[in-house]
């Protein structure tokens, strides 16, 4: 969908982009608060989410959070929000003919919310099976673990359920008025927006009554630390292996450009069913999945590698997981490759572009979380561009640091994860 973004700076030290799709049918916003779980003691790590919970509830017009809901929600809109180890996001989608109310709507809940004790009491036993369901997700599990041990934000949820008993409803009322000024918000709002409605959401967010002014909150500086030994999380229920396999770049991977051919990179070896290292397991009958990415942080980026693999068949994909990364070291990668990584990034991203919300959350976290704006019309461009030197040499990058730390959640003896890590060793 063809669109228009344009970066607005309001009163209070509110920043966000009004994202004109024309004739779209549909608005969608997102407000963002650098709020999250790095601005609390360990002691007090659930306020943040437990804060998120309750500002979509009772406020200055609607007593009741099921009233507020009902509201909000009658002709279908939709609103949500989620809480991170560095911000908070609240998110609503309306049909374009109520896109007034609904901001409106949102806007009220941001800023005027009650805090009422007995939604306190509710919100914290949601909060609480939210975290129970949440504990059943084993790549969670170890992922969280593993967050924790590199020394970066992050706490299990196990923990979580255990700390929550330290939370004070004043700790919630008191973390909202630190966070949530204008200054400290970014914000999102698409949809079709000429130039009167452009003026009228603006007005909207510079007339709400926001807390007092402090500033954007700068996100932590983190570096994760490498394991000595693997992380093993023993779970005899369990038959399986859960398996991460981290290396981490200790400088971040910021150049577009670097990012777009480590994602063909990435691409080659997990993205497809016929890719080097899953379509060869597939084709093996060794996994039924296996998956790899790359997170991008302040300081740092990880390029992940993980899966659920049966013990019989965990030293095989270890040992194609090393084959194939020393391959690509080694420069060994076609130009079919390459054309067939670009051809496949382009159909994506333009099957990305059907929606307002999947636009808008294209831009989200460069702007929340990285301050810039991507130049979306250029990336098509930025695919074409990827080249077989550059995906060589960013997979170099990461690699020449020796950063890596692998873990495991499961049935697995001290032998097996022995023999496991020293089949990753050689890649480094």
């Amino acid at each position: 969908m063809k669109h228009r973004v344009k970066k607005v700076s309001l009163g209070g030290g509110a920043k966000g982009l009004i994202i004109n799709v024309p004739g779209a049918q549909v608005m969608t916003l997102e407000f963002q608060f650098i709020a999250g779980e790095f601005l609390v003691s360990k002691k007090k790590w659930e306020v943040p989410h437990l804060m998120e919970h309750m500002l979509l509830g009772a406020n200055d017009k609607y007593p009741k959070a099921r009233l507020f809901q009902q509201e909000f929600e009658k002709n279908g809109a939709y609103c949500n929000a989620s809480t991170g180890a560095y911000g908070i996001s609240y998110v609503a989608e309306c049909a374009d003919f109520e896109w007034e109310r609904i901001t409106d709507l949102l806007l009220l809940a941001i800023t005027k919310p009650k805090f009422l004790e007995q939604e306190y009491k509710g919100e914290y036993g949601n909060v609480e099976e939210e975290l129970i369901s949440r504990n059943n997700n084993y790549f969670r599990q170890l992922s969280l673990a593993m967050r924790k041990k590199y020394g970066l934000c992050a706490e299990t949820d196990k923990h979580r359920i255990e700390l929550m008993k330290n939370i004070e409803l004043k700790d919630i009322v008191n973390h909202y008025k630190k966070t949530h000024s204008a200054s400290n918000m970014r914000f999102i709002v698409a949809g079709n927006i000429p130039p009167g409605k452009e003026k009228k959401i603006k007005n909207m967010i510079d007339q709400a009554q926001f807390a007092s002014e402090i500033g954007r909150i700068e996100l932590p500086d983190e570096m994760p630390k490498m394991l000595k030994t693997p992380l093993v999380i023993e779970n005899k229920t369990v038959e399986n292996l859960h398996f991460y396999i981290d290396i981490i770049a200790n400088k971040p991977i910021k150049k577009p450009s670097e990012r777009r051919a480590l994602g063909a990179t990435n691409h080659l070896l997990t993205g497809t069913l016929y890719s080097r290292i899953l379509g060869e397991a597939r084709e093996r009958g060794w996994a039924y999945s296996l998956s790899s990415d790359v997170a991008y942080n302040k300081d740092f980026s990880i390029w992940w590698f993980g899966g659920q693999i049966s013990r019989k068949n965990i030293g095989g994909i270890f040992d194609l997981i090393v084959k194939e990364i020393k391959d690509i070291e080694a420069g060994n990668i076609s130009d079919e490759e390459i054309e067939q990584a670009k051809e496949y990034a382009l159909g994506s991203f333009q099957r990305g572009a059907q929606t307002v919300g999947s636009i808008a959350n294209s831009y989200s976290w460069k702007y929340c979380y990285e301050n810039s704006v991507i130049k979306y019309d250029k990336i098509p461009e930025l695919i074409k561009g990827v080249t077989k030197e550059q995906c060589v040499s960013v997979a170099r990058k990461i690699l020449k640091d020796k950063t890596w730390s692998i873990g495991f959640l499961g049935t697995a003896d001290k032998e097996l994860v022995k023999n496991l890590e020293s089949k990753i060793q050689q890649i480094f």
